[in-house]
């Protein structure tokens, strides 16, 4: 699904398997640092969002 011209610009470089290398390298990086970010939240943040639609107690109720 890539356009052909990107794919030919790629491919025709003499460093097209650093540029892999690197996004892959970017993606790893960017990927692990979301699972740690997700991990270090405590517990009782994700219990609080996932109850917030059902929470009645909130000051800006718009629906009033």
């Amino acid at each position: 699904m890539i356009p052909q011209n990107f794919k030919d610009i790629l491919s025709s470089q003499d460093n097209a398997g650093l540029y892999q290398s690197l996004a892959l390298i970017l993606f790893v990086i960017f990927f692990v640092a979301l699972v740690v970010s997700v991990f270090r939240k405590p517990k009782k943040y994700y219990r609080d969002e996932a109850n917030a639609p059902l929470d009645d107690s909130t000051e800006n109720n718009d629906l009033k």
